[in-house]
């Protein structure tokens, strides 16, 4: 989810690492219907936030 929202690319190109890209298509597309991706990157903010002490 972060690397296709971060870098913008093909869906097919993701690396070779990550599972095959239809799968992970498939799990983003569920998240983000669901709003988890926000509320993923909405925790991940306030946790970089309460580090740097803001």
């Amino acid at each position: 989810m972060f690397y296709q929202n971060r870098t913008g690319c093909q869906w097919r190109y993701l690396p070779h690492d990550l599972p095959e890209w239809s799968a992970v298509f498939y799990y983003f597309t569920l998240w983000r219907q669901d709003g988890l991706d926000r509320r993923i990157q909405e925790l991940l903010r306030c946790q970089v936030r309460e580090r740097a002490k803001r």
